[in-house]
């Protein structure tokens, strides 16, 4: 959870694998993967999909 809401609020992926002690970003990245029905609320709110 804190990784998503840090990543959410900074954006900054780099500085989180820094503060979790990764080595690399792929590792931190599993933590913010999304699911289909978030991709699907987000393009909804962009207008891009019905």
């Amino acid at each position: 959870m804190f990784a998503t809401v840090f990543y959410k609020l900074s954006g900054d992926i780099v500085k989180l694998a820094d503060m979790l002690g990764h080595s690399s970003i792929e590792t931190t990245r599993i933590y913010l993967k999304t699911t289909g029905e978030e991709h699907a609320r987000v393009l909804g709110r962009m207008g891009l999909i019905q």
